[in-house]
């Protein structure tokens, strides 16, 4: 299916079908996430497991448990939920990263769902899920209030989002823009555009208007002493993660 819908931002998409072969490349321009997914997956997993009751040192603690990852890129997350028995859907804008998700998953032997549509669509097709995974999307999107209203539509009641973003202020300029982008060159230039950065209030609001109850937020705080990723519950300053509930 076409990913038309008005949220879609296309000069965003257009960045991430530009670098779609190196998802899965450690070294390439997608390090940043592979050296933060560790934590990322910390923080989804404990979640999940809180809210749904999981056992995570059960062999497949998710199972039975219907997951969406929204802006999937190469599967960096939806590989994991699937091994742990998760039954995932992973959707993506950007055409191009479709076909490196599905190839990778088969070569690791998993079974995920692997589409190019929107949120919106999905939506409108009436699909629904008990977890949606939301990460470093919501910066990207021309309409975050539609964006996330289309992700409460997405939820179970009583289903689980996870949406992390970059905060938006001084030091997340120096750190997402000027240190990954022009010093580090982590990332392509043009990545991110730092007026979409959006404050943990912000975002606590949008949440809140469009039905979802936000009922914890960390932050991803990177040393570069130690070169590695935490999760932090007071630093939200650059990264940060929320999760929030749809209501029963």
């Amino acid at each position: 299916m076409n990913a038309t819908h008005s949220t879609i931002d296309p000069a965003e998409v257009a960045k991430f079908e530009a670098m779609a072969a190196e998802w899965w490349d450690e070294g390439g321009k997608f390090k940043p996430l592979h050296m933060m997914n560790p934590v990322r997956l910390d923080y989804i997993t404990s979640q999940i497991a809180a809210e749904f009751g999981r056992d995570l040192k059960a062999p497949k603690p998710f199972d039975g448990l219907r997951l969406l990852d929204i802006g999937c890129g190469g599967g960096l997350l939806s590989e994991p939920m699937a091994r742990l028995g998760a039954s995932v859907v992973g959707a993506d804008a950007a055409a191009r990263n479709i076909p490196v998700a599905q190839v990778h998953a088969q070569a690791m032997g998993l079974d995920i769902d692997y589409r190019h549509i929107t949120a919106e669509d999905l939506a409108a097709a009436g699909e629904r899920f008990d977890v949606v995974l939301n990460m470093e999307v919501v910066e990207h999107v021309a309409s975050p209030p539609a964006y996330l209203a289309a992700c409460h539509d997405l939820l179970n009641p009583g289903g689980l989002m996870i949406c992390s973003t970059l905060n938006r202020n001084p030091k997340s300029w120096a750190v997402a823009i000027v240190g990954a982008e022009h010093i580090m060159r982590w990332l392509p230039r043009g990545t991110h555009d730092w007026a979409k950065f959006i404050t943990p209030d912000e975002l606590f609001a949008l949440l809140k208007t469009a039905g979802l109850d936000p009922v914890d937020r960390k932050g991803f705080v990177f040393n570069p002493l130690s070169w590695r990723w935490s999760i932090s519950a007071r630093d939200l300053s650059v990264n940060y993660v929320t999760a929030s509930i749809r209501p029963r």
